[in-house]
Order: structure tokens, then sequence, then C-alpha cells
């Protein structure tokens, strides 16, 4: 059908409109707006949603100087937040200097003030900046050289003030501060590639983005929740990918023996969700509505076990079985609080952590409990936390902070031949046996957190390491905000090569 020239006209106006008056500007990539080039620059940009990747194109002479050219893939938003990616290069490249990373502009003039994290094809990483528009570009190199890789770059605005964090992938980050630039509230954030030659076109990818808003600085843990992401972990790769996404909280994926779904706790209830539909549906657990995140399958997959919070116990944590489909939970412990993390192989014996009296320490229980004795495992003065069984029956890993921070160590079932596992400036949490018994997978909490704490909504990476801490040191596989509810139970796939995990943004 043949449009008639005023009706063609007033579209283009209101494409105008709502691309803000850009010109050259796309529809939707991904997570972005759309995308433009700012300057002389010339550019594209792709997005795989199956693999949940950016493909940018880029030319442009340069960004330096009081102007930049480059290709920007960019959405507005307002307020604090943590942008973070994993990038690469592709192809050797002409210029030593060609750049990709995060950008953060109050406009798209190619003048305008901004705060860039900016990977230069020499491996150099630096924190550029442009105080006002005009201005000269200032810069604070990292003291990192990412050469060849893949770089984690991460940019986050905290209240005013600019924190440039970057890696090579597997390895912590670095961080730096800038305090002193100062840009409006609205802002246009995205990722950028500027070829520093305005005759070439240079091209990169960018995989597991994500824009974060975090939790407001006076939360209150427990009462305050933000929103919730699924996140799928390619073990091999790196590369995790958003299968679910929820406004409030849900908490600690557990994988179903089949493989076929996950399941999670949100708001007290437990739900299933089916990885081919992806939709969740709530477990019937009886009168058990007010569970915890620490809930367990057992290893051939028709049990699950609960900690649930008892009215008849004053609200104390307290351990039952259920099937797993749904069903009347059983009562397995007589105290609590006890907080459920593990599972024999056998099936006869579930392990988790108890405070009785002032102190945590690590239990186990006949499985079919019935109020029956418990047996004490740890004795050691501090936080004892996060047991679980190898898939051989052979050792019990747990986290523990008798040693200062809190570490990962493991033990013989009947609770002899304790041993440290790691020993870094790190606090690491909750320890989980591949299926195969090769690796152990972990949540590592950054150096100013207490030992004894494991709070919602901090920056926390997830560690690999093999099993018994031989054959190599610990490397990391995600770089996320979360911290609580990521990954406090079992998360391996049963095939052993995904991980799924939970990281928290505030919805936009």
């Amino acid at each position: 059908m043949r449009i008639p020239p005023c009706y063609r006209v007033l579209t283009l106006l209101l494409s105008s409109i709502v691309f803000g008056g850009v010109l050259g500007a796309q529809g939707p990539v991904g997570v972005f707006a759309t995308h433009t080039e700012v300057g002389r620059a010339r550019g594209s940009a792709s997005y795989d949603p199956q693999r949940q990747t950016y493909l940018v194109a880029g030319s442009g002479q340069n960004m330096w100087g009081s102007r930049d050219d480059f290709h920007f893939v960019w959405k507005r938003i307002s307020g604090n937040f943590i942008l973070s990616t994993r990038a690469r290069f592709i192809g050797a490249g002409v210029e030593e200097h060609r750049k990709i990373g995060w950008t953060i502009r109050p406009s798209l003039d190619p003048g305008s003030a901004h705060v860039t994290a900016a990977l230069h094809g020499n491996g150099l990483m630096s924190l550029q900046f442009r105080r006002q528009t005009g201005g000269i570009t200032e810069e604070a190199k990292s003291p990192d050289s990412l050469p060849d890789a893949d770089a984690i770059i991460q940019l986050e605005r905290r209240d005013g003030d600019y924190f440039m964090s970057a890696a090579q992938f597997g390895d912590t980050l670095v961080t730096q501060g800038l305090t002193n630039v100062s840009l409006p509230d609205t802002v246009y954030v995205g990722v950028f590639v500027c070829a520093h030659n305005d005759t070439v076109t240079e091209r990169a990818t960018f995989s597991n983005v994500r824009i974060t808003t975090p939790a407001k600085r006076d939360f209150v843990p427990y009462r305050d929740y933000i929103g919730s992401n699924l996140e799928m972990l390619d073990v091999a790769t790196g590369n995790a990918t958003i299968v679910h996404q929820y406004s409030g909280s849900f908490q600690a994926p557990n994988w179903t023996r089949d493989g076929k779904a996950l399941i999670y706790v949100q708001e007290g209830r437990l739900y299933r969700f089916d990885l081919s539909s992806g939709s969740a549906a709530a477990i019937n657990t009886g009168f058990a509505t007010r569970n915890n995140n620490d809930h367990v399958l057992s290893f051939d997959g028709r049990l699950m076990g609960i900690s649930h919070h008892a009215v008849e116990d004053s609200g104390a944590s307290i351990i039952y079985t259920v099937p797993a489909l749904g069903g009347t939970p059983t009562r397995v412990t007589a105290k609590g609080p006890s907080y459920l993390h593990g599972w024999s192989p056998d099936g006869r014996w579930l392990v988790y952590t108890g405070q009785r009296s002032a102190e945590l320490d690590v239990y186990k229980i006949p499985v079919a409990g019935g109020g029956g004795d418990e047996i004490r495992l740890t004795t050691a003065p501090g936080l004892d936390d996060g047991p679980e069984f190898t898939p051989d029956g052979a050792y019990i890993y747990f986290n523990s902070s008798r040693s200062g921070r809190m570490q990962i160590w493991r033990m013989r079932p009947d609770g002899t031949a304790q041993e440290q596992v790691t020993n870094d400036g790190l606090n690491n949490w909750f320890p989980h046996i591949s299926p195969d018994g090769k690796w152990i997978a972990y949540l590592a909490f950054p150096p100013d957190v207490a030992p004894d704490d494991h709070p919602f909504y901090k920056h926390v990476l997830l560690r690999l390491m093999p099993v018994g801490g031989g054959g190599g040191p610990a490397r990391v596989i995600a770089y996320l905000y979360g911290g609580q509810g990521t990954i406090n139970v079992p998360s391996w796939s049963p095939d052993g090569t995904r991980l799924a995990f939970v990281s928290n943004s505030v919805m936009r």
C-alpha cells in the first residue's frame, strides 16, 4: 500500500521524537534503546537474543581532546547504576589505541562532558573523562594491562562518584574512583566502539551485559527487597544469560535431577521453574509456607528437604522433608534454628547448620528424623555453615570463619580430618561440588564484608576451583551484584556444564 506523503512526514517526525531527535538512530538493540553515530563515525550494532550478546562495529578518528567520534549503543537512565560487560575486540586491528567500553554522557554531542571506561587495543585500560562540554579529555590509567583478552569492564555511578573496575576474565577486579566530575542525573549510558582511524571500521563483542540499579543505601535487610534475575551460566565459556526476572525477591535456584527445571524460594513459597516453557508454578508444601532459601533435593531427586520457620517453634527454622513434586512435610529436626544445606549420596543423612546456644555449627541427622538425635560435626569457635557432601560421599565441604576470614573447609562425614581449602583475602561461602566431583563453585564476598555475614546486594564473585585445592588456583567465572540468595544451595546442572544463580537489580 502506498503511504501518502503527509503520513510519511508524520512518521519521520514521530521517529525523531521517540529517538530524541538523534540523526541516524536505529531501533532497540537488546536492553538498549537504540544505536547511533556520535561525531564523524560510522557503525552498526546487532543483538543475538539466544546468547544475549552484542556485535558492535564503529569507525571514528578518536575519543580524546575536545571531541569524540564513535559508534554508540545506548539508553537513557537516571540515579545510581552499575554497568558491566565482558568485552573483546574482533581481529588484530589497525591502531593500537582503538577503544571499546562503556561511556556515560549527558548528550550525544561530540564534545559532551563524559565519564568513560575505555579498553585500548594495546591492552591499556583507562578511566577517561571530560569535565565540561568542549573541555579537554583527562584520564586515569589502570595499573593492569589487558592485552588480547576478554576484559571485564564495569563502570559505576554511586551518589555522584564514578568507579571503574576491570580485569582479564577469570581474575579479580581492580577498581579506581573519580570523585570530582559532575554530570546531570539523567544521562546516556552504553557500549561503544571507536577505531581511532576514520578510514577503518573495527568490531567488538559485548557479552554478559548488565545495567544494574542497586539497592538504596538506607534499605533494611529482610524488609526491603529489589528485583531478581535468574541466570544460567555456561561454565566452559563464562557466558551467562537471564532466563527469568521478577520485580521482587526470589532466591537460591536448585537444579532438578532430570535437568528440566529449577526450584527456588519466593516470599516463603517454593517454586518450580520449567526451563522449556519459561514458566514458574508454586510447589505444594502444605503448612510449610514460611520457607527460607535453604532447600536441597535428594540425590535420586525424589525428595526435597526444606527449612521452614515454624510458628510452634517461635518462628525458628526447622528442617522437613517433602516429596519433590509436593506433598505433606515430615519433620526431621527437633531443634531450631536449623538451616539445611546438604543430602548424603546414599540418601541416609542430612547436613545442616544449627544454632545451639550462641554457636553455629555443622550437624548431621538421619533423614528418617522424627526428632531423632543430631550429631555435631564441628566445634571450633566461629561460624561454620554451608555443608555439602561430595557426590562420592567421601567428604563434606563447608565454610568457616575460624581462621579469621570466611574460607572453604572440608572434613570426613564423621567430622574428622578437618582442613582448610581456600586461603585468600576474600570471604568465601557456600561450596557446591560438580556432579563429577572434580570442581567446586562458591560465592566470594569482598574483604569489607564481615566474615560471618553474607548480606544482600553487594558486588560478589562466583569462583571455580579444583576439588581439594590442587590442580590450579581459583578463577572467577561470574562478576555480579547479589549475595544472599545468589547461590546458597546446590546449583550445578546434572551434566555439570551449567550453574544457575540469582543476581539483583531494581527493575526499571
